[in-house]
């Protein structure tokens, strides 16, 4: 695993944290609390394993997009939140995102 420093000192640049919502800080916080044990973040969340994983991924992922300086895109965010929701299929989503890049793309 390889370590990497992240600028944050300067008024222009922000820590990547303070990017995160409220609902990702607070995932955040109880991963922390769980000691890093996605097990016990799943029992504290009442979700099961699959479930958690997918959120924390997707918090670290949006982390490193922060990071990187590159904007996150909200046509995949919402993909995610619906599927995480149970509003849609992942299948449907899968779907959706590769009709939504090929329209992007051309």
């Amino acid at each position: 695993m390889s370590s990497q420093t992240v600028p944050v000192s300067g008024a222009a640049r922000q820590h990547p944290f303070l990017s995160l919502t409220s609902a990702e800080l607070d995932l955040m916080l109880q991963f922390v609390l769980a000691s890093g044990s996605l097990k016990d973040l799943a029992r504290a969340y009442q979700v099961s394993y699959p479930t958690i994983r997918a959120r924390v991924d997707r918090m670290i992922e949006r982390l490193r997009q922060v990071v990187a300086g590159e904007q996150s895109d909200p046509m995949m965010q919402l993909l995610a939140d619906l599927v995480e929701r149970g509003e849609l299929k992942p299948s449907v989503a899968q779907l959706l995102r590769e009709v939504y890049h090929s329209e992007k793309a051309g």
